[in-house]
């Protein structure tokens, strides 16, 4: 789960981690007050979508007084912001991070992730902050430090210094740099976050060490004891269909491809996926119905697969393991006939009661075309789209 910057501030500004002072507004006048409250020589005004890129997209504005406030927040809200992570239909911009300008003299890249190679969470540090990381490990990647930090005992004080002094946070300000650290990695445990990245981190002229932006991810798993994250939710920056799916503890994901895909299990489905690119196919999505799929999560499944209009096709990939081949023919069965699908539709059943399964997509009289195997099946899908 994502949250906007200016939440993510909220949840490092309680555990003492430095933010600028900012208030979120949701109009032009709402920014202009805000602009007025926080009395700062100069303030900025960014854009609030869950997505990196917004400086470059024209989502962040320094403006030198209120006149200029008003003009920038006129300017961004309600326009679409096209970034590299947004893809080409971008988003939205529905809310303004109003927040005081500060006298930047350097700025650094810090972010937390979880390294599976090493099974623990890992600092990454960089002197070239306000650049997207993925750039810097591609063009200088000596410039990344990495502290890989044990799970059993936390970021220790030696680490977060030498990492500080590595990406050459100037000497009189290291202990302040490792106490910011330290501070985030709290967060960053206590919070069950998946991503903590403050790019850039700045240095001030006055001495301070400030995250001048954050972006915070959580662990969709951890959320039942998060309710104060899970408040912070903003359903207006979500897929619909992904929303939809969630209600019915469906696994979905939104792609940009034509065929749409049903199967059990998150390994079969990215193998799915997969099988349909290798026979020059494109998924419309990735969908995991899980391994106790009933006849009703079937149906819902297939709603949201055709709630998408770009599908002109759908692959339904079961293998039987704790699921019966039956019931899921029997909820392939009952769904088609209920949504009433006239677009072409695959299936291959492979597992416990198999032979039934098949019998009972073929004595329906609705028009499935059987696969015996996945590759067969993603091949006629791929055929009967185009």
């Amino acid at each position: 789960m994502n949250i906007h910057e200016y939440q993510g501030k909220e949840v490092l500004r309680k555990y003492g981690v430095a933010v600028p002072n900012g208030k979120v507004a949701y109009s032009v006048e709402e920014a202009v007050e805000a602009a007025k409250e926080l009395g700062s020589a100069v303030t900025v005004v960014k854009a609030q979508i869950h997505a990196g890129g917004r400086g470059k997209a024209g989502g962040v504005k320094v403006a030198k007084n209120l006149d200029e406030v008003r003009t920038y927040a006129n300017e961004i809200l309600g326009k679409v912001l096209v970034t590299h992570q947004t893809g080409p239909e971008g988003k939205q911009v529905k809310r303004l991070l109003i927040e005081e300008g500060c006298d930047i003299k350097k700025e650094y890249y810090i972010g937390l992730v979880l390294d599976r190679a090493t099974s623990s969470v890992v600092m990454m540090g960089s002197e070239e902050g306000g650049t997207e990381i993925e750039e810097v490990a591609e063009k200088t990647p000596e410039k990344i430090f990495k502290e890989v930090i044990d799970p059993a005992i936390g970021l220790q004080a030696f680490q977060a210094r030498r990492l500080a002094f590595n990406i050459n946070i100037p000497k009189e300000l290291v202990n302040k740099a490792a106490k910011f650290m330290m501070s985030l990695y709290t967060a960053f445990v206590e919070k069950d976050c998946s991503i903590a990245e403050i790019n850039p981190l700045v240095v001030t002229g006055d001495g301070n060490v400030m995250a001048l932006d954050a972006k915070l991810n959580f662990d969709s798993n951890a959320l039942y004891r998060q309710k104060d994250i899970v408040a912070y939710r903003d359903l207006e920056e979500e897929d619909a269909k992904e929303i939809e799916a969630s209600k019915y503890d469906l696994s979905y994901i939104a792609l940009d491809g034509n065929i749409g895909c049903m199967v059990n299990g998150a390994g079969l489905a990215m193998a799915t996926m997969d099988i349909i690119k290798h026979y020059s196919g494109d998924p419309a999505n990735f969908l995991d119905v899980g391994g106790g799929a009933t006849a009703e999560k079937v149906t819902e499944a297939f709603k949201i697969i055709l709630s998408d209009k770009k599908v002109k096709g759908i692959f339904v990939n079961i293998f039987g393991g704790i699921m019966k081949c039956d019931v899921i023919a029997t909820g392939v069965v009952e769904a088609t006939k209920q949504v009433g699908l006239d677009l072409p539709l695959v299936v291959r059943l492979e597992g416990t009661n198999v032979e039934l399964g098949k019998k009972i997509l073929k004595e329906s009289g609705l028009n499935i075309t059987s696969a015996d195997s996945m590759a067969d099946g993603a091949e006629k899908i791929v055929a009967l789209v185009k």
